[in-house]
């Protein structure tokens, strides 16, 4: 992360709406595999509450979605940024209540689920708003609710996908979320075989999770000396900078207000 410069990224162009649409409209989606990926069928499978409140952000073609309502689930939102997967499903789906399709950004959306399934949309994110999907997350699912899916335990040379490993995983969800289980699959695809982790998180209802902006510090001041500094706050229990350093995941377990974070941070800043 030193050798980055404020607001910085590695990527050639926003993936944004237009960037997806156009990867559809051209057939390109090599993350599909046409089908439910084993281990969330598996998980499917031993889902009992059939009315369960179950969203799919980054759907795509959404085959999930297809075997939950095969499998007789009442209550199944899914969410894309692009339109050509989402007016494809919507068109499907049109005469079946038990699913609602969304055309529009996760990170605008609101609700409130039991469950969140993730498959290829927390890889297919800048990884510049991770600690942006441990927020959302968090906000989106009820209380106990369930965060559960596949992540990629490996990196590429570059991205989308956009992998990482256990430990970093960890470190990002620790606090906001239970660990019910974390680890590597026994029966993922053969092009993923031995590069997928199976997670399932519970929502730490218990505890406040907010994003704050990074404005006023400086590039040069290192991440662990700003997390070192959140920490001497009462009350925090994890923190995490985005990589291009412009916000700051905060757990704690009581809320606290921005200028409680300026004054913590105020040794961090440059003369």
């Amino acid at each position: 992360m030193s050798d980055l410069k404020c607001g910085a990224t590695s990527l050639d162009k926003p993936l944004d709406a237009a960037y997806w649409e156009a990867h559809y409209c051209a057939k390109t989606t090599g993350w599909d595999l046409g089908t439910v990926a084993p281990p969330i069928k598996m998980y499917i499978a031993k889902i009992v509450d059939k009315n369960s409140r179950i969203l799919i952000p980054g759907c795509g073609n959404s085959y999930e979605a297809e075997y939950l309502l095969k499998q007789g689930f009442t209550d199944i939102t899914v969410i894309d940024i692009a339109p050509t997967p989402a007016s494809i499903l919507q068109e499907k789906y049109k005469k079946n209540a038990a699913i609602q399709i969304v055309l529009g950004d996760f990170f605008e959306h609101q609700g409130n689920y039991d469950l969140i399934i993730e498959q290829t949309f927390f890889c297919a994110l800048p990884p510049t708003m991770r600690q942006k999907y441990v927020w959302k997350m968090h906000q989106l699912l009820a209380d106990k609710g369930i965060l559960a899916g596949l992540l990629f335990s490996r990196t590429f040379e570059s991205g989308p996908p956009f992998g990482g490993n256990q430990e970093e995983y960890e470190m990002l969800f620790k606090d906001a979320f239970s660990f019910l289980e974390m680890g590597m699959t026994q029966n993922s695809i053969a092009p993923r075989a031995n590069s997928e982790l199976f997670f399932e998180l519970r929502k730490n209802s218990t505890v406040f999770v907010n994003m704050y902006q990074s404005e006023n510090i400086k590039c040069s001041t290192s991440s662990s000396d700003v997390t070192e500094k959140l920490f001497t706050i009462e009350g925090v229990l994890n923190v995490s900078r985005s990589s291009d350093f412009e916000e700051i995941l905060i757990v704690s377990i009581a809320p606290i207000d921005s200028k409680t974070i300026k004054d913590a941070l105020s040794n961090s800043k440059e003369n």
